[in-house]
């Protein structure tokens, strides 16, 4: 991978994608009510004749509704223009829970279901869907900078993102199933949840935990800059103008994050 052509591709594609979000006000000023549908599944675009990588060739993406704004619908192509050879699979909010308690203990989806933010739930779940089928998480909001098979050559068994300080994050998780740094994440956050140790999403459940059990140097990362980027599709209008309740950082101002028993 050379590092100047994915920093100058990565910065033709931000300009591009900052173009599509602002045309993307007039269209829907003029059809407001206008939504695009992302499938639940989508084969890949082409299939390579083996499939031998230990990360599955799979993306899982979630949000609270399948039906999207224009420039969430233009991520969502995106990501699929830059992974032709990998699966799609997306789950809404119902379709997490059901996914929990078919795959995990009894105890997991009733902390599951004690958390009253879905972003929190979407962090618990990204955790859980990678940890039984492999594969690379996405945030809804979330685009690749780089072809995604070439981003995972450098690795066979995991991949994670991190911020500007060097941090780890969770918008971006690559992972062959049964992660033993996986396993630690989800026993953390299980943890959280019973003993209530937070009481904000991004360290009961979000990147607060993949730091506290994960040291960067001993996991392998890749900085955002080279792999995944945030928000230049899309912004928190677009993502939550069907949702009254805004983005968690707001809900967990106004409520609990996790329900009294």
């Amino acid at each position: 991978m050379n590092v100047l052509h994915v920093v100058l591709t990565s910065r033709f594609i931000k300009l591009v994608a900052n173009f599509l979000k602002l045309a993307s006000y007039p269209f829907h000023w003029l059809f407001p009510r206008k939504r695009f549908t992302i499938p639940a599944h989508a084969g890949p675009w082409w299939k390579r004749p083996d499939n031998t990588e230990d990360i599955p060739r799979i993306i899982w993406q979630t949000n609270f509704t399948d039906r999207v704004t224009l420039p969430v619908y233009l991520n969502y192509l995106f990501n699929r223009l830059m992974a032709p050879g990998f699966e799609y699979r997306f789950m809404v909010t119902q379709a997490r829970g059901d996914f929990i308690k078919t795959h995990y203990p009894e105890e997991t989806f009733q902390n599951y279901n004690r958390l009253q933010i879905g972003a929190a739930q979407a962090d618990v779940w990204r955790v859980l869907v990678l940890l039984k089928h492999g594969g690379v998480y996405l945030d809804i909001d979330a685009h690749l900078v780089w072809p995604l098979a070439w981003i995972l050559r450098r690795t066979k068994k995991e991949l994670y993102v991190t911020t500007r300080k060097g941090q780890l994050s969770n918008y971006f998780i690559a992972s062959q199933p049964e992660s033993s740094h996986l396993q630690k994440v989800a026993d953390r956050i299980n943890l959280n949840i019973n003993e209530r140790r937070f009481s904000g999403v991004f360290q009961l459940t979000g990147p607060g935990v993949f730091n506290e059990v994960l040291d960067p140097a001993e996991v392998n990362t890749i900085s955002y800059r080279h792999a995944c980027n945030q928000g230049n599709f899309t912004n928190r209008h677009f993502q939550y103008i069907d949702k009254k309740e805004g983005k968690w950082h707001e809900q967990q101002r106004r409520e609990k994050l996790i329900r009294e028993d």
